[in-house]
């Protein structure tokens, strides 16, 4: 059984135990979170219709806080003196899917 959830502005696919990366969530490690489903496949069965998906549960525990990669933005232009540096770290939040419950 796994399941297509909305989680950070992407749609991710997830089973139990799977760790995926998404954009920062508020809590603490440890704490538990509920991620909206898309789409879930049950074996043979798949399920997209809103009703049914509005009873299935997909949840997953904060496993930590981390930042991602640094991108570096340069700006420059020829023969004007214009050069601007600027720097990003994304703020991120590992979680780990621990149910899949589909309601009926």
């Amino acid at each position: 059984m796994y399941a297509i959830v909305r989680a950070g502005g992407r749609q991710e696919k997830v089973e139990v135990g799977d760790v995926l990366v998404v954009d920062r969530v508020a809590g603490e490690p440890g704490s538990s979170l509920e991620l909206p489903a898309v789409l879930v496949v049950d074996g043979t069965s798949v399920t997209s219709d809103k009703a049914a998906l509005g009873k299935v549960k997909v949840t997953a525990e904060i496993v930590d806080h981390r930042r991602g990669p640094k991108i570096d933005i340069l700006k420059y232009k020829n023969k004007t003196g214009y050069r601007r540096r600027q720097g990003h770290r994304s703020e991120l939040t590992a979680v780990k899917v621990t149910n899949i419950a589909a309601g009926k």
